[in-house]
């Protein structure tokens, strides 16, 4: 089931980053599963999925925002190295 925001915004603001609708909806989804991803609330599969993206291609993206991908545990070491 596709569920769909809507959020209102200057069009200054699209106009000063040098954006549309679509690209900044895009940056906005990015943004989001990189939150949800490093707050814990997703797992990385989810939001690779959510944005249509390897999951692998997700991590990067995530890890170059500051993300830590790992928790420093033999388990989430485990983890995610099976999934390579």
């Amino acid at each position: 089931m596709k569920q769909t925001i809507e959020i209102d915004l200057p069009a200054e603001l699209l106009i000063g980053l040098h954006t549309n609708a679509e690209g900044f909806a895009t940056y906005l989804k990015e943004r989001a599963a990189i939150s949800l991803f490093k707050d814990g609330k997703i797992p990385s599969g989810m939001a690779s999925s959510w944005l249509k993206m390897p999951r692998i291609a997700f991590l990067k993206l995530a890890s170059n925002s500051g993300a830590s991908l790992l928790q420093n545990s033999e388990d989430d070491y485990r983890r995610e190295t099976s999934l390579l």
